[in-house]
């Protein structure tokens, strides 16, 4: 795997912020890959604050401390002669948590499963499927992409508990982008939209509805001389989530703010760093809190490309 593989390596990135929905920020997720190229990663993150993101909940002065360890498989997929991937993310968390509730305050701590995350994406302009010699020859001008990630209810749920590591709804997230590579930077934009299904075990027997959440973001990416070495400045922005409970609305429109730094740190070949540190600004509701992450990422190519490549 002599090509530029440490210019491709650090494209995984997990949602690893919270196990809920939000406008996770994502550098360098229209990223080109050769066709079956394979990452694994494990990433930790911590977060602090109100990192209640489901503005249903009927809690007050919500804060919370979250530990989640994160493990990750990506690959590399030929879509009609079309770059794209596939992903599969499972978080496991632990978390201690304060508020108030029907006027009396409480104190709590779980452990467990959050919901199970699978992704699909494809580079529809700007990004062919190539072979591992042709992708040495590759160079990003401009991308567009379309995402589709699925959220299953596989997570920790007791419906007489509050919170919950798990949300049990079925989740989707559609997602269009486009990145622009100019000399050493990436300017990337992407919209989407959240839609989910009905809870309907929702502090007991009640059902719990959302309409569409509405999600903007943006990332300014600067890579350095070192193959694989990047510096990210994120911002996300989501709006919507009209909340209802037995289809009486509750006040909780979601409307935050998310701000993110990321920096990529290959090790060799093979094998890198991520360093993430986030911030959530809630206007109405939402997640306000901060949060660190570093991952770990080992990347590999199919040993039938490799011989194919050698030949």
């Amino acid at each position: 795997m002599r090509f530029n593989i440490l210019v491709i390596l650090l494209v995984l990135s997990p949602a690893i912020f919270n196990c809920g929905y939000a406008q996770e920020l994502e550098p360098r997720a229209l990223t080109n890959l050769p066709k079956e190229f394979n990452f694994v990663g494990l990433a930790y993150a911590y977060a602090s604050g109100n990192t209640l993101l489901d503005p249903s909940l009927p809690l007050e002065d919500f804060n919370g401390r979250i530990n989640t360890i994160i493990l990750a498989y990506v690959r590399s997929v030929n879509f009609f002669g079309k770059s794209g991937k596939v992903d599969v993310l499972l978080p496991f968390a632990g978390g201690d948590f304060t508020g108030i509730f029907a006027n009396t305050s409480f104190e709590d701590s779980y452990t467990g499963f959050g919901d199970l995350r699978i992704r699909a994406s494809v580079n529809l302009t700007g990004a062919p499927s190539l072979s591992a010699k042709d992708f040495s020859e590759y160079k990003q001008k401009t991308i567009t992409g379309l995402t589709l990630q699925l959220i299953i209810p596989t997570g920790n749920y007791k419906k007489e508990q509050l919170p919950n590591l798990g949300s049990n709804r079925w989740s989707l997230k559609a997602l269009y982008g486009l990145s622009h590579n100019t000399d050493n930077w990436v300017l990337e934009a992407y919209v989407g939209a959240w839609l989910f299904s009905d809870n309907k075990q929702f502090l007991g027997d009640n059902t719990l509805s959302q309409s569409a959440l509405w999600v903007a973001k943006g990332n300014i990416i600067r890579s350095f001389k070192k193959k694989g070495m990047w510096l990210a400045f994120s911002m996300g922005y989501g709006y919507g989530a009209d909340t209802y409970i037995n289809d009486i609305k509750r006040d909780a429109t979601i409307s935050q703010l998310r701000l993110g730094l990321t920096y990529a740190l290959p090790i060799n070949p093979s094998h890198a760093l991520k360093f993430t540190v986030a911030s959530g600004i809630r206007f109405k509701q939402g997640g306000d809190f901060d949060a660190f992450s570093v991952s770990y990422v080992y990347a590999w190519l199919d040993k039938s490309s490799n011989k194919k490549k050698d030949k």
